[in-house]
């Protein structure tokens, strides 16, 4: 375990070149990541530990646990209004009367493990498309003059070798930037998706879940349900059959508790603020990136803050030459290149446009 943890110290590497946004680095790296421990935490507790311990009279406990934990265990709802101790002996457990329309089954507690893992891996997904298709294109126009500290001749050597990369490929990165824009999309895509599915997963309870945690101070003493015992009892209730001595069908009545509900409990409440903090983000993210997309007059002002040392009238000249693709190429090399080195590229790429633009580009 201690040896799993220490790998995702590499995850987290610093890397000099950055072709994505924060939010995107968010979503696909620190999220992944936070599922990705999430599920070895909880299988941890789950295989090294006891996840469950069942009480029953007359038959062994270990063949009751193995059983209460693979198929499921329940509670009565109504039991969680009564007081605890006095009505009932927990919150929840309670007397059934053979209603079997009136429990509330637990059916997912095996299963967080690798519901978290496969969550992890969604997560991940974003970015590995998003490495295929960039394919170290911005590293390999950085050129090391992310830096400065080269000698002159050497960085206008490089600088002449990207303006002529710029100009001979002038209008043919749209692919490039649409495709960059799809992954920050299937984030959000994804992200939305998960929610619903945990839902689902959680029988309609996980998207009140956080809301439903705020809301317990306001609610009265008398009327107030813990919501996290509610979602993960810590008590719960489990039938087992089995034949008597002549054949008859013997009911056992057991108590269970669950002591891997309560690292379930506050693994998902942090689950759910994440994910809901991440979904106005990736909002933001995407309506940002529309009004890049449908709204050209802002690209120069953006050009121009990613370089503060820059004329905007140069930004003006150079984005009225190219399409969104050329500029968010050079909006990327802004975050990836020493500032003074990107300030007169594209001054120079300015005055060289304006010479070659009317000319016929090579192929």
């Amino acid at each position: 375990m201690y040896k799993l943890f220490g790998d995702l110290q590499s995850y987290f590497k610093y890397h000099e070149i950055t072709t994505d946004s924060m939010v995107f680095r968010l979503h696909n790296q620190f999220t992944a990541a936070l599922l990705f421990t999430c599920s070895m935490i909880i299988s941890a507790n789950q295989y090294v530990g006891n996840p469950i311990s069942c009480i029953v009279q007359g038959l062994p406990t270990h063949p009751i646990n193995t059983y209460c934990w693979i198929t499921s265990t329940f509670t009565m709802p109504d039991a969680f209004n009564r007081r605890e101790g006095i009505d009932v002996a927990h919150p929840g457990v309670a007397n059934d009367y053979g209603n079997e329309n009136a429990k509330k089954y637990y059916t997912y507690y095996q299963w967080v493990c690798f519901a978290l893992f496969f969550q992890a891996v969604l997560c991940y997904l974003p970015h590995y498309l998003w490495k295929i298709w960039e394919g170290g294109l911005i590293n390999m126009l950085v050129m090391g003059m992310n830096h400065g500290l080269e000698q002159e001749d050497t960085i206008t050597k490089k600088k002449g070798i990207l303006m002529n990369y710029l100009i001979t490929h002038i209008k043919r990165h749209n692919s490039y930037a649409y495709r960059y824009f799809v992954c920050e999309v299937l984030c959000l895509v994804n992200i939305i998706t998960q929610l619903y599915l945990m839902d689902l997963f959680f029988d309609g309870e996980f998207l009140k879940y956080g809301w439903s945690v705020l809301n317990i101070s306001d609610a009265p003493q008398e009327k107030r349900i813990d919501p996290m015992v509610y979602v993960f009892p810590r008590v719960t209730k489990c039938i087992f059959h089995k034949y008597g001595a002549s054949g008859t069908i013997q009911k056992h009545d057991s108590l269970c508790i669950l002591p891997l509900n309560i690292v379930n409990e506050k693994t998902y409440i942090f689950i759910w603020f994440w994910f809901m903090l991440l979904t106005v983000l990736l909002v933001g993210l995407l309506t940002y990136r529309a009004a890049i997309i449908f709204a050209p007059v802002i690209r120069p002002r953006l050009l121009q803050l990613s370089s503060r040392l820059l004329p905007i009238e140069t930004c003006q000249s150079i984005n009225k030459k190219i399409d969104l693709g050329d500029w968010w190429i050079l909006y990327t090399l802004s975050a990836n290149m020493d500032s003074l080195v990107y300030r007169d590229l594209l001054q120079e790429l300015a005055k060289k446009m304006g010479d070659s633009i009317s000319q016929p580009v090579s192929p």
